[in-house]
């Protein structure tokens, strides 16, 4: 089997090759946990691969309870998506603890 004309990210059942004795092996990146990638799938699909590329964090989001314990929250964008089973994306959000102290909170009853 010959992963010649196609490379799939991720596990995916659809891409595979007729191997030998019958045998499918297999051109997507999750073959290399598995054991199955056709004889070329190194030289052919981990040369084409592409890991993902992210941007900066944005800021923090404000408190999200005025008053007490709450939640702030961050994010960042993917700017080149993973290919050819490159590295994956790392998190794009994270949250954090806070406490709200907005001044109407010592005075209500």
């Amino acid at each position: 089997g010959s992963c010649r004309h196609r490379c799939c990210p991720g596990r995916n059942n659809a891409c595979w090759a007729p191997g030998t004795r019958r045998a499918l092996c297999y051109c997507d990146s999750y073959c290399q946990r598995t054991g199955d990638c056709c004889h070329d799938y190194h030289a052919t699909c981990r040369r084409a691969a592409v890991g993902c590329a992210v941007g900066p964090w944005g800021p923090w989001s404000g408190c999200s309870s005025p008053c007490g314990v709450g939640s702030r929250a961050r994010s960042r964008q993917v700017t080149v998506p993973p290919r050819h089973g490159g590295e994956p994306c790392p998190d794009l959000k994270q949250r954090r603890g806070c406490l709200g102290e907005h001044p109407t909170c010592g005075t209500a009853k």
